[in-house]
This record gives structure tokens, sequence and C-alpha cells, in this order.
């Protein structure tokens, strides 16, 4: 399964490769992910051409100063031929939403997502509406702006089980870039590109609910929760994760054993997803920010500290 949707975006996406996985490996442990990169490496098109190949309805919020929550979530209007509230519903009715340039609109804009990101819901007016067991959010930020955005608070951030650094293309991947999209004016649709649904939303249930019978022995559970507590004992951090992140550390460790196809973890599986779960929920010291260290340096130097089991 996981290859015809690796194939299927691979049709409209050239490299990238690791962001897909990512991303899959987020759809099986329900979780969300942050995607921070410059513009122009194919972003939206991958959060596009993921969720075509998989079934899922798409749905995209362009993040300004001037939103207001009622534009993601939805409000009640008055309807005066019926005299009566319509429920009018926002954006994020769908499966799988875009949030483009997240860190572009206030805080109480951004607070919108943070019921929908955990709990898979939102409230309006006290009423309840449910989104979905594969709800699934895709944020994009840009790394080089630095006027008019407002950095995610860490509450948020925190509902992210992701934050993946997209990076340009290879030099060999730019050059096909260039032959395969420089000469096309097809739109940036993935239909236009051949890409097509080869899940539906059974299947991918049914790959969820096998990923929770994934077994996770002690000694792995020990290793995450070393991983953890490590973070909160590093002299070049303020700050360290939190025990919800140990939590979605293991269910996305388990989520890419399955697409590995085993049916237990291994620590491999817990390294190879550690920095993108911890490098958005620690924090650098002062001093550490003084020296000019890198989150990514700390968190590496982390994880190549604490022994794996063998």
């Amino acid at each position: 399964m996981c290859d015809e949707i690796r194939r299927e975006i691979g049709k409209a996406v050239i490299g990238q490769e690791e962001t897909i996985d990512l991303m899959l490996v987020a759809l099986l442990a329900r979780g969300h992910v942050l995607l921070e990169g410059p513009p122009g490496t194919a972003k939206t098109l991958i959060a596009q051409c993921f969720a075509r190949s998989i079934g899922l309805d798409y749905g995209r919020i362009q993040f300004t100063p001037d939103l207001m929550p009622s534009d993601i979530i939805g409000a009640n209007l008055f309807n005066f031929q019926t005299s009566t509230f319509t429920l009018t519903r926002g954006a994020i009715f769908t499966d799988l939403l875009l949030a483009d340039e997240i860190n572009r609109t206030p805080p109480k804009t951004q607070a919108a997502l943070l019921e929908a990101m955990q709990e898979r819901q939102v409230t309006i007016d006290g009423e309840t509406h449910s989104l979905g067991d594969q709800f699934l959010v895709v944020a994009t930020q840009n790394p080089i702006e630095q006027q008019g955005v407002y950095p995610l608070p860490e509450a948020q951030l925190d509902r992210f089980l992701f934050k993946h650094l997209v990076d340009y293309p290879s030099a060999e991947e730019e050059r096909k870039i260039i032959a395969s999209h420089g000469s096309s004016r097809q739109a940036m649709d993935p239909s236009n590109w051949g890409v097509e649904p080869v899940v539906d939303k059974a299947q991918l249930a049914a790959a969820t609910e096998a990923v929770a019978s994934v077994r996770l022995v002690d000694e792995v559970i020990d290793y995450v929760a070393g991983l953890i507590r490590g973070t909160r004992t590093a002299p070049d951090l303020q700050s360290g994760a939190s025990p919800r992140a140990g939590a979605m550390l293991a269910g996305a460790a388990r989520a890419h054993a399955a697409l590995d196809g085993r049916d237990f973890v291994i620590p491999d599986d817990v390294k190879a997803l550690a920095p993108a779960v911890l490098r958005h929920r620690v924090l650098l010291s002062p001093s550490a920010e003084i020296n000019g260290r890198r989150v990514e340096d700390v968190v590496t130097a982390i994880i190549d500290q604490i022994e794996a089991p063998r």
C-alpha cells in the first residue's frame, strides 16, 4: 500500500522522500505534521498529492494576519428567511487540512486549531462537531520570513507529532524538476499529473488499527523514556520534552515499524523519528544561543549519548 502511495505522489513530486515517509507515519500514528522550509520546495504540492493518493478530502487555509477563528471552524449565521441560525462550516471540516503559512496569523486564530488537533472535533456555540478519526493537519511555515509572523506557542507546537525541515532538492532532482515542471503549463493539480487514489478510507482505518497491535517491548520503552528525560537534563536546553512527546514517539515508532513490514518496534525506529519528534519541543538555553548552538545539534547529541538496547 505505502509503495503505491509513494509511486502516485512521485508522478508530480520529485524527491522529498523523507517528507512523504514522515507524512505516512503521521497518518498511521494519527498525528499532525509541521513542514518548515523555503518557498518553492513543493510543500503544498506534496500535501495535495498525498491527500489525493489516499482518497482523503483536501482543504486549504491561507493564514493571514486578518484571519479570524470563525474563518477556520465556521459559525452559526442568522437566516432572515427562516428566522433561525444555520451552521456555516469552515474549511476545517475536511480530512486533510493544509494550514499554509500558519505562523502568519495571530495566536487567537492559531488557537482555533488546538481542539481540532487534539480531540478531532470543534465546538461552535457550545455544540460539538466531529471531524472524523482520519483528520490530519499539515501546516507549513517559512523560516526566511521574520517580519509579520507570529511564532507558534509551545502548546500549539506540542500538538504536532513531527516538525520536518524541508530542504532544497539535490542537483539531479532539481534538474528533473526543471525538465518536467518547467516545460508544463498544467496547473499544480495532482489530477493533471495523473495522481489517482490507490487506497480508500476503509483500508486506511484497517491500517491504523493494525498499528496498535505492533509490539513495544520494555527495553524500547525504557529507551524512549531515556531520550525524553535526556532532553530535560541537557545543559544546553532550557526546557525539555513533555511526557506527551514520549507517548507520541512510541506511537510513531509503531507506525514506522508497520510501514517497514514488522509487528515489533526496534530501536532504529525510535532513532529515525526522534529528531522530527523532539526538535520543536525543546528550547535552547540562553548560553547555548549565545554560543551559536543549534537545536538540531543538541538533539542529535542527546540521541548519540543515550545507549540504545541491543
